[in-house]
């Protein structure tokens, strides 16, 4: 028996749901129901502890948000954006994150983790059950890192296309050191849910402030020691193991440092968890079969997305022979790490306001489907579209005017690798308020306990990468990254048109006249600003190659501090002149997320609509009626299950995406936890799972 651990006895008699009728337990098998007065009591304190958390994790999101992005510039500094060595590092520092979600992702998020959630409740913190799940997990996830550490020759021949000897090399020296990343990604997520089960949010937030420090201290030393690439570059020719150090082990080290900066949060829940082996009748074959449409659409966006990235290493492999040949021309082909880069700054609106609203709008979106109430569903979904596009197509036209001081800032010091990332980044940008809005939508879907539909998007939009993909490899070199990116752009619209479709089916209707009336309305007032964006740009010597703004890296900066700040107050004069009252509604959550104090205004449909007095659309059925005369029901409450902020973020709408379980209602309060979730006996001997 472990430290601080029930005793077997304490536990194996407890009863499942439906034996407590016909006989008398003991008070300890299921926890009591809360009184009335103890559910307002109840209610009333959990929106405080939820906006505290809700800051603690907004604030560490943020935090790993800025030292990502300078971590991003720190990179392009040490190795250059245009860079044969950057373009490497880049495929091999991906594929961790990649096969993560690939083999295990999907696994962990739709049958491990829910599993975690459910053991947590039980009377002992679920000290066996986790035991278990947490031994599965990391023997899983060992054999899959050392099984593909083993084979990272064949790993980067299959995940990269045209390499020459020397760079297909370099990459697979990347590659011993990158690959073991998956093994610490998966323990990363699993301790994660361990904690945010136990109602410990802040550490998962800020382990990965930590991790980016480490990275970014690695190559502050690699550029101290070895110097920059524009005053000294690196190429293969001249690439030491000392680079590779300084590079690619301070990545890894760091994704060590975030996972095991778990481990003291862990100890101190003193579950007394310890390798527990027997993996019977614990439910995870019933949890894998519910689970099988999102393991299906892990796998299918992952495979389609390895395969756009294979493509995108095609153009760097040309470049290497252009540069050997002495032909100029080489300056002019982008690589992948101008798409990864321009790729981090168009998510960068959709990972802080898409995702933040999203999470307050689920639980209501939740409630709402489950007292079978489509006119609700239908209100919160229109909301949510219409709230988070206040920032979101602001977000698009900002970044399409500021894509020239921006593609600087992040060059490295080179104007021509600046003007391909401010090309890359314009196609990308507009299609920004497309994504958000399709994540917004998906939504609706797994607040219907749908994940077949979300499935059946994804084959769509793999078959449109797959083919589009294929057609880009035969373009010449310097149009791949652009043509993929364009290929994105028609993804993300493609992704709105298939939701809507396969919604109305679901809902009726979309209340897609006040949408649309809301987004031109928005439009008007972003392109009005996004002119006198374009406007500064031109001031500031953005369209002229010997122009302040390509004068070098802190002159862009500047120039994107000093154009933004004019182009926001002129975006909100013009929203309240077309009066668009959605902007007080997209201030509300944000600052209940930071401070708690408008948590609860977060779902409140827009001032509009309240001042109108428009009355509420009959629903379906009469359980929406009846589920909101219960005053002493169990408020739904968030339940974050992976952090955001692991670099695993989908470059393509549809893709798998870590957050798709980010908020999922919890359990009622008053629910009874059954023997198959805390039972201390050998596995698949629960007297009352005979089934298991």
């Amino acid at each position: 028996m472990w430290p601080g651990s029930p005793s077997p006895s304490s536990h194996g008699a407890c009863p499942s749901r439906t034996s407590a009728a016909s006989r008398t337990w003991p008070a300890r098998c299921f926890p009591s129901t809360s009184s009335p007065e103890a559910a307002v009591a109840a209610s009333k304190s959990a929106p405080v502890s939820e906006a505290r958390s809700s800051a603690i994790m907004a604030a560490g999101t943020l935090v790993s948000r800025a030292l990502g992005f300078i971590r991003s510039w720190m990179l392009i500094l040490a190795l250059g954006l245009g860079s044969t060595v950057a373009d490497t590092f880049v495929n091999a520092n991906n594929l961790p994150n990649l096969i993560f979600l690939l083999v295990a992702g999907g696994v962990f998020n739709s049958v491990l983790v829910p599993q975690i959630i459910k053991a947590s409740k039980a009377s002992d913190g679920g000290a066996d059950y986790i035991s278990r799940l947490l031994t599965l997990g990391v023997l899983v996830m060992l054999v899959l890192t050392a099984v593909v550490t083993l084979a990272a020759p064949w790993v980067m021949q299959l995940t990269t296309s045209g390499y020459s000897p020397p760079q297909l090399a370099l990459a697979t020296v990347f590659a011993y050191w990158c690959l073991p990343q998956i093994f610490f990604y998966g323990l990363y997520a699993l301790l994660t849910q361990v904690l945010n089960a136990h109602g410990s949010f802040g550490p998962a937030m800020w382990a990965p402030i930590v991790n980016n420090i480490v990275a970014i201290a690695g190559l502050g030393m690699f550029v101290w020691i070895f110097g920059a690439n524009r005053a000294n570059p690196h190429t293969l020719d001249n690439w030491t193991s000392g680079h590779t150090f300084f590079i690619a082990a301070m990545s890894t080290i760091g994704v060590v440092i975030q996972t095991a900066l778990l481990l003291i949060p862990v100890m101190r829940l003193r579950l007394g968890l310890a390798p527990r082996f027997g993996w019977r009748g614990v439910g995870l074959g019933t949890a894998a079969r519910l689970g099988v449409w999102t393991l299906a659409t892990t796998a299918v966006g992952q495979l389609t997305f390895l395969y756009v990235m294979k493509i995108a290493s095609q153009p760097g492999a040309e470049r290497v022979r252009l540069q050997e040949a002495g032909d100029p021309l080489w300056q002019q082909i982008p690589g992948n790490t101008v798409l990864e880069i321009a790729s981090q700054l168009y998510l960068l609106p959709h990972s802080i306001i898409a995702l933040s609203l999203a999470t307050v709008l689920f639980n209501r979106m939740t409630e709402a489907s489950q007292a079978g109430d489509r006119a609700g569903v239908r209100e919160a979904l229109s909301h949510g579209l219409r709230t988070m596009a206040v920032a979101t197509v602001f977000a698009a036209l900002a970044l399409f005017a500021l894509a020239a001081p921006l593609g600087m800032f992040f060059s490295g010091g080179r104007a021509s690798d600046g003007v391909m990332l401010a090309q890359t980044l314009s196609i990308l940008a507009l299609s920004t308020p497309f994504m958000s809005a399709n994540f917004m939508m998906a939504r609706v879907f797994y607040a219907n306990e749908d994940a077949r539909t979300p499935f059946k998007i994804q084959l769509w939009l793999a078959v449109l990468n797959v083919v589009g993909a294929f057609a880009i490899q035969f373009l010449p070199a310097r149009y791949i990254i652009f043509a993929i990116a364009g290929l994105y752009t028609v993804g993300n619209v493609l992704s709105v048109v298939l939701s809507s479709h396969y919604l109305r089916r679901l809902l009726g209707h979309l209340d897609g006249a006040k949408v649309a009336r809301s987004y031109i309305r928005m439009g008007y007032a972003a392109t009005g600003s996004a002119v006198v964006g374009a406007i500064a740009v031109g001031l500031l010597g953005g369209y002229n190659p010997a122009g302040f703004i390509w004068s070098s890296n802190f002159a862009a900066l500047a120039a994107v501090v000093i154009i933004a700040v004019p182009m926001l107050v002129v975006y909100f004069v013009l929203l309240r002149v077309f009066h668009v009252t959605e902007v007080r509604d997209l201030l509300a959550p944000l600052l209940g997320r930071l401070g708690g104090r408008f948590g609860a205004a977060a779902g409140a449909p827009s001032s509009a609509s309240r001042a109108s007095g428009a009355p509420r659309p009959a629903t379906h059925d009469g359980a929406a009626v009846a589920a909101r005369s219960e005053e002493t029901r169990a408020p739904i409450t968030a339940a974050v299950t992976m952090s955001d902020d692991t670099g695993i973020i989908p470059r393509i709408s549809g893709q798998f995406d870590p957050v798709m379980y980010r908020a999922r209602p919890s359990a009622p309060t008053d629910e009874r936890l059954p023997g198959r979730r805390s039972y201390q006996g050998p596995p698949g001997e629960n007297p009352h799972f005979p089934e298991d």
